[in-house]
């Protein structure tokens, strides 16, 4: 302590508490300087005053136009106070005037203090030669006004001198001009510059009119002694070119001072009009602002697109405006582009031109924005532009708009589009955010299993009324389609639900049949009043309750539906075939939107009517057995209110159903897999989903399934040996958006039996970290090569695959012409359709018009009809036009922009977008079911309608139905591209063609050597070239006539030669592919004895009926779409209700296998 001490140096002495007592601490060497000194001297002050400071110079401003204003009126008073004498020719009227002595006073008063003012200004602004400003116009007019009232004060007999005084409305109009400058700067505004060439256009016609009228007036003082008025009434007859030539001047000062001012007019006026036009040109490109006033008074929406197409507008303005409660609102397109030729001719539609504003600016400017008055926005759309090249650099740019408009307006709700994935999370404070890729392949993945899932959401989130088409359509599938197609999601609170208020404290599934079995609506998910989360179908142990919110499939929402009760006993009596006339003619009216609810239960009725005459009072129950000899029909056990207790689950998390059905070989996949969550992600905010995964991540060498390692000797699909077909997906490159589609399909409630073999036809090799998020999923493999590459297709698998997903390429969007950007894509499809026809294609393309071109066909009368009805759809101004399209209609073709409805609905169902990721596996929230799907078979006909089977599943699985694909043989008129013609059919053309189906038996006794099969099917076989036909026809002919002359020798030989060459013609064009691909599988090395080119589902059409009618009857082949509760949830053993009649093994079998995935 000691050497501290010693070592601590004393305080300076301004430290000291004895210095503080005597001052020495104020000397001190630090100096203070002073900055901005050069604004201290008196001309910087005054320049501060006058020029810098907005406020103190627009005062100045308005206080010098105020005066040059006076000075005018005060010259008009002067003029109308004044007598001159009747004298002819009289050159002292126009020197000397009768100026009173007051008048004078205050002219000299306000006029003298115009200099005053004048002199700062122009010492202020004085740079350069000083004859720069003297001979400047206002300086020169400033002189001629002021100068001789000061010279009147000096001399008074000079005060009656004629003083020019009416040229100060020129000074005013300069006043004005620089007030209006400084009013612009005062208040921090930009105004349009059309505002301000407006001004100065009135002004200058203003200035001209006052200094011709004056002009004249005071030179024929000296002539016809004109008044004011009779001056005016002059110069707006000349100006107008109207010339009346009752009023004429007399002189020449005064008509020299007409032609002076008629070429000012010429050359002035001409240039304020173009500049005036310049600007109104600019404005209609710019489009103006949207005003204060009205975003003070009415609501709107911005829309911010960096390239506005008129598709994109037409989808917007479609379903934003397809809502009832928006019908009042506007929308503001902000938008950098000029406006293109197309949008501008639909904003000329009276429709659209009171309710859209189109604004070209940026989002990242604050100008722009307080144009289009953002802050008082309801909400904002910020859409990507999905055609540009780079699409990483789209998002960068919707990014930086979300943000430049979170900045100017915290307070706006955003809904934001984003493309790739790994973008998601820099817009993770939007409201509502839709990720492109995500949706769309994960879209993709489930029509690999839930056929037609595409078209189900793309039905589910467009607004409808089930009117497209009309009425009188002659086919069945079109009137039943259009019905169904009206469903969309509402939601409501059950204490304030006519539909769920009675099932309060009831289960889930209790109330999701019942409700469907009397009003005809599907309820799908709950939401507690305490939470945010949706749940889909929560399952028997779900209790509703009152603050609980319902979602539920239904044509309106209840708020819009009327409840009639009545006359429907007379609909009761009949037989089965009245009861279904009675089906057809209430369901004629179901587009209107007040009798829905009374459709669905009529339609409840039809179903119990089918067994009131054999069966009890529970039409559900097992029917009494008659006289006669059928079998006993099925039960059906009844949903129950409450599930008296829980014991075990309906899926076992450690085992599985293919463990039990597979025997040895299930328990061995079994034990090379496991569930679990990824371990990696191969972007930051994908949602964590429980999926099947292996317990040792494959090596990468053995993801490649065309190339053999030192693990797995294979080097093709079949020699692995894959007992499910496989799924492929064509894509130009490896992107995390694929991640997206293989976790739907290893989700952990799907089967492990049931698990397709997925692999990636891509066209360059993936990064690894794509193959470090891949590696961990079993069956999931890759090849490198192109769609448009046979060998390709060949090497990764085609001839066993079920599925092919071709995924549109980035590249390509990007056309000369826009909707050439699926060109290629349709191409290659087209190509894989005629080549392996029995292959289920599923096509992504990025303009929706192009659908029309999927498996086209040149002269099929039935898409020409179809191809119609699309042109009359567009016209009624359909959100669907595409809607009867077959492959549309059959879940075949997607396009990603129809996923821009569901951002657009988000403004209304806030709820949209979480209840599709949760149907499309997105998202997995505890508690919450997925949708699935189940086929039914022979087996399963006993059920007979939809409403029962809604009662079987909800009573033994707990699943609730929402839809159903049909498949239906469809008989399409014939045409020449579909029927393949023999050469006795060519030859014998006077003979009327035959249906499809009658001339399958022509060919088969036909003497063609192609095989039966192959004859068989209509749509396989193309029309033979004619030429070749005409020459196989003649080599025929020749043949006959030699073989009838002799029988033996050459004429033998001759008739064979003939006949091989007749073959060889008569051979089809399905026949030369399946020769083309046998041929390139044996040149790789690869056996084409699993090949078989033969089959087809031309004659084939699907459509999807969303939430159909109780009594829709079942059919074989309908793939019937579940919402399954989660398997993690504890479902009550419905065991009791699993037993019917026909034993305990049926009921498992439809409750395992068959409502199982397809």
């Amino acid at each position: 302590m000691v050497e501290l001490e010693k070592e601590v140096l004393p305080l300076p002495p301004r430290y000291r508490f004895r210095d503080l007592l005597l001052g020495d601490w104020q000397s001190d060497d630090r100096v203070q300087v002073e900055f901005y000194v050069n604004e201290n001297t008196f001309k910087e002050r005054l320049k501060l005053f006058f020029i810098k400071n907005q406020r103190s110079s627009l005062r100045v401003r308005m206080f010098n136009f105020s005066l040059k204003v006076l000075s005018c009126l005060l010259y008009i008073v002067r003029v109308l106070l004044d007598n001159p004498q009747e004298q002819r020719q009289d050159w002292k009227l126009i020197i000397w005037v009768d100026r009173p002595l007051p008048l004078w006073a205050l002219q000299v008063r306000y006029i003298c203090n115009i200099p005053i003012f004048l002199t700062p200004v122009c010492g202020l602004c004085f740079q350069g030669n000083v004859w720069e400003q003297v001979l400047r116009v206002p300086f020169i007019l400033e002189m001629i006004s002021a100068v001789p009232f000061m010279i009147t004060v000096i001399l008074p007999s000079f005060r009656n001198l004629f003083i020019p005084v009416f040229l100060n409305c020129w000074l005013a109009k300069h006043a004005l001009e620089n007030m209006i400058n400084d009013l612009h700067r005062a208040i921090q505004r930009t105004h349009s510059a059309m505002f301000n060439q407006v001004v100065i256009l009135i002004s200058t016609l203003v200035c001209l009119m006052f200094t011709c009228i004056c002009g004249i007036q005071h030179l024929e003082r000296a002539g016809n002694n004109l008044t004011l008025f009779d001056s005016l009434y002059f110069c707006v007859v000349t100006f107008s070119t109207v010339g009346f030539g009752d009023v004429t001047p007399q002189i020449w000062p005064s008509q020299l001072l007409v032609v002076i001012m008629i070429f000012v007019a010429l050359i002035v006026l001409p240039i304020q009009f173009e500049q005036l036009a310049f600007l109104w040109m600019e404005r209609q490109k710019s489009g103006g602002n949207y005003s204060r006033y009205r975003a003070q008074t009415e609501k709107h929406v911005v829309l911010c697109v960096s390239c506005l197409k008129i598709d994109l507008l037409m989808d917007f303005l479609n379903e934003f405006f397809a809502h009832p409660r928006l019908q009042d609102y506007y929308v503001v397109i902000l938008c950098p582009a000029e406006m293109d030729v197309q949008v501008r001719r639909i904003l000329h539609v009276p429709l659209w031109a009171q309710r859209v504003i189109y604004l070209q600016g940026s989002a990242l400017k604050d100008q722009d924005l307080m144009r289009a008055k953002m802050d008082d926005a309801e909400a904002c759309f910020i859409l990507s532009n999905r055609f540009e090249v780079d699409r990483i650099a789209a998002d960068h740019q919707t990014i930086l708009r979300a943000w430049a408009v979170k900045d100017f307006a915290p307070n706006c709700p955003l809904y934001v589009q984003i493309l790739k994935p790994e973008n998601k999370f820099h817009v993770k404070f939007a409201d509502h955010v839709v990720c492109e890729e995500e949706f769309k392949y994960a879209m993709l993945a489930l029509n690999c299993v839930c056929p037609g899932t595409s078209t189900l959401i793309t039905l589910l989130i467009h607004s409808s009324r089930g009117q497209e088409g009309g009425a009188c359509s002659a086919d069945q599938w079109h009137r039943t389609y259009r019905r169904c197609s009206a469903n969309e999601v509402h939601h409501i609170r059950l204490e304030e639900s006519k539909f769920f208020g009675e099932y309060q404290g009831k289960s889930f599934t209790f109330a999701s049949f019942h409700a469907h079995k009397k009003y005809g609506v599907c309820l799908i998910g709950v939401r507690r009043l305490d939470t945010t989360n949706i749940l889909l179908n929560p399952g028997p142990c779900h209790i509703m309750g009152a603050s609980d919110t319902c979602f539920y499939i239904n044509i309106s929402k209840e708020e819009n539906s009327a409840f009639v009760r009545g006359q429907r006993e007379p609909s009761w009596g009949g037989t089965g075939g009245n009861a279904r006339g009675v089906h057809q003619s209430i369901y004629h009216g179901l587009t209107r939107l007040p009798v829905h609810s009374i459709i669905a239960s009529m339609g409840t009725v039809a179903i119990d009517l089918q067994d009131s005459k054999t069966g009890g009072a529970n039409t559900l129950a097992l029917p009494a057995m008659g006289d006669s000899t059928e079998e006993r029909r099925h039960s059906i056990a009844p949903v129950l209110e409450l599930v008296d207790g829980v014991n075990n689950p309906t899926f076992d998390l450690l085992g599985d159903q293919s463990e039990d059905e597979g025997g040895e070989e299930g328990k061995e996949d079994s034990d090379k897999d496991e569930r679990g969550y990824p371990l990696n992600s191969p972007y930051i905010g994908s949602s964590p989903a429980l999926c099947h995964l292996l317990q040792e991540k494959m090596p990468f060498c053995c993801l490649r399934l065309d190339k053999a390692c030192h693990h797995i000797p294979f080097e093709d699909a079949r020699s692995y040996g894959f007992k499910n077909k496989l799924i492929i997906v064509s894509a130009e490159s490896a992107g995390n958006g694929l991640y997206n589609f293989i976790v739907p399909l290893r989700a952990y409630y799907r089967p492990r039996k049931e698990l397709n073999p997925i692999v990636l036809l891509l066209e360059s090799i993936p990064e690894a970290d794509f193959l470090e998020a891949i590696c961990w999923f079993p069956m999931v493999f890759y090849t490198v090569g192109s769609i448009d590459n046979l060998d390709s297709l060949l090497r990764c698998g085609i001839t066993f695959a079920d599925t092919m997903v071709v995924v549109d390429k980035e590249s390509s969007m990007i056309a000369e012409e826009d909707y050439m950007a699926d060109a290629k894509t349709i191409v290659n499809v087209q190509t894989l359709f005629r080549l392996f026809p029995g292959l289920s294609i599923i096509t992504e393309l990025t303009h929706p018009a192009n659908m029309r071109f999927m498996q086209f066909k040149v002269k099929d009368h039935y898409s020409l009809a179809l191809s119609k009805l699309e042109k009359k759809e567009r016209e009624k101004g359909s959100n669907l036009v595409f809607m009867f399209r077959l492959p549309f209609a059959a879940g075949k073709v997607f396009s990603v922009s129809m996923l821009d409805t569901l951002l657009y609905q988000s403004f209304v169902k806030d709820y949209m977008i979480s209840i599709t990721r949760l149907l499309l596996g997105l998202d997995s929230m505890p508690g919450s079911g997925f949708l699935c799907a189940m086929k039914i078979t022979e087996d399963d006909l006993w059920i007979r309608n939809y409403g029962r089977l809604y009662q079987k599943l909800c009573s033994s699985t707990g699943d609730i139905p929402i839809g159903i694909y049909r498949t239906e043989a469809h008989k399409l008129p014939v045409s020449e591209s579909q029927v393949s013609i023999t050469v006795e059919d060519y030859e014998d053309t006077r003979e009327p063609r035959e249906p499809l189906l009658s001339r399958t038996s022509v060919h088969r006794n036909s003497t063609s050597s192609e095989p039966i099969s192959t004859s068989s099917h209509s749509s396989d076989h193309p029309l033979l070239r004619r030429k070749s036909m005409q020459w196989a026809r003649r080599l025929s002919r020749k043949g006959g006539r030699s073989s009838s002359g002799s029988k033996g020798g050459p004429g033998s030989a001759a008739e064979r030669i003939s006949q091989q060459r007749l073959t060889l013609f008569r051979r089809s064009e399905r026949q030369e592919l399946n020769a083309l691909v046998r041929t390139r599988m044996k040149h790789l090395g690869l056996s084409p004895s699993g090949f078989n080119g033969m089959t087809d589902q031309g004659n084939r059409l699907s459509y999807i009926l969303i939430n159909p009618p109780p009594d829709t009857r079942l059919e074989l082949h309908d793939v019937v779409y579940l919402i399954r509760p989660d398997p993690l949830s504890l479902v009550p053993n419905q065991g009791s209700s699993r037993k019917c009649s026909t034993g305990l093994s049926e009921s498992h079998r439809f409750d395992t296998q068959d409502s199982t995935h397809l």
